[in-house]
């Protein structure tokens, strides 16, 4: 006790001291400390969670993307396709309908040349009938002259 009393310490005062300390210690820890420590952690818990959340909806957002894009892929091949057949169909058609005209084209020339040829052969015919006729009458009138004057 010499020495708190050279240092001019008071032991009642300072055994009062400490366990007032000890007593605000215990109180604070119970009432600020213990609170303040729950709050940090589902503070944390919370960042932690949102950072989660916002990691699954970046894996979710770049899935979707991903999705769109087969989507958009899978569509222009389709598009593809469609415009492919559309064309070839097209050009189907327009080969049909032009092995038609052209067939139609024969026939009207080959009926053209048929009509031509019958039209020649009947002109023809008439033309040597006629000259059968004048070189009949050619033939005939001598004769029939001579036959007159006799």
């Amino acid at each position: 006790m010499a020495f708190f009393d050279a240092f001019g310490v008071d032991l009642p005062k300072l055994i009062f001291q400490i366990v007032n300390f000890l007593l605000l210690l215990y109180l604070a820890n119970r009432f600020a400390f213990k609170p303040i420590l729950r709050i940090l952690d589902e503070r944390a818990a919370r960042i932690r969670k949102g950072l989660e959340d916002a990691e699954a909806a970046a894996r979710d957002r770049e899935l979707a993307l991903a999705e769109r894009e087969a989507a958009l892929s899978e569509a222009r091949q389709e598009a593809q396709a469609l415009l492919a057949r559309a064309n070839k169909i097209a050009e189907d058609s327009r080969a049909e309908t032009l092995a038609a005209a052209k067939a139609d084209a024969e026939k009207l020339i080959e009926r053209a040349h048929e009509e031509i040829t019958a039209e020649r052969e009947k002109a023809m015919g008439g033309e040597t009938q006629r000259r059968l006729v004048d070189q009949f009458l050619a033939e005939v009138q001598p004769a029939d002259a001579g036959a007159d004057k006799n």
